[in-house]
């Protein structure tokens, strides 16, 4: 029986919010661990020319009150629409993937998204980041340069292909082995796949 439940996710995901606050309360309760994959999803997204989502304003009004709803729903904070889009640099992704190398993934995720949708700092905001990355006493400067190198770009390429391969074409989005789950929705279904 799998263990693991990969969490492949992207910084700049509204969908995401729900899940990043939700999923490691859940897998403690189920006994499984959670890897955390952050991976460029605007790239899949261009390739499989979907990237119609952020310029249909009655789609995106209607994805945000559903996150609102289910946030309620949830018991998790919600203070209406921060800044969006976000992380036109992928910065926040690029520290993502150093994160993520380094064992420190969920901690870094959990606080950006907090910053995000509950004190409207936008991912990949350099001064936003920094602070991030000093109230987790971590060396924003260091970090910068690493999350700036080619073992950065070779870190989000592989979590990216990893992505694709698998045929995820969202985020959030659950795999376990090759069965794939996508959207906060399903992350209870995923769980349960784990521990069937």
């Amino acid at each position: 029986m799998p263990e693991k439940l990969d969490f492949f996710f992207f910084y700049g995901s509204i969908h995401t919010y729900l899940s990043v606050m939700r999923i490691e309360g859940l897998a403690r309760a189920a006994g499984i661990s959670v890897a955390w994959h952050p991976f460029n999803l605007r790239e899949i997204l261009v390739q499989q020319n979907n990237t119609a989502f952020a310029r249909n304003p009655v789609r995106l009004a209607y994805n945000w009150r559903d996150i609102e709803r289910r946030a309620q729903r949830l018991g998790i904070p919600f203070q209406g629409r921060p800044p969006y889009p976000v992380d036109p640099d992928l910065l926040a992704l690029r520290v993502g993937a150093v994160a993520a190398s380094q064992g420190w993934c969920a901690d870094y995720t959990k606080a950006t998204f907090r910053a995000w949708f509950l004190d409207r700092k936008p991912p990949g905001t350099a001064e936003h980041v920094a602070d991030i990355l000093s109230a987790l006493g971590r060396p924003a400067h260091e970090v910068f340069v690493e999350a700036q190198s080619p073992a950065a770009d070779t870190l989000i390429k592989d979590a990216t292909d990893a992505a694709r391969s698998r045929g995820i074409f969202g985020s959030p989005t659950f795999a376990v082995g090759s069965e794939i789950f996508w959207g906060d929705d399903r992350l209870e279904d995923a769980v349960a796949w784990v521990t069937r």
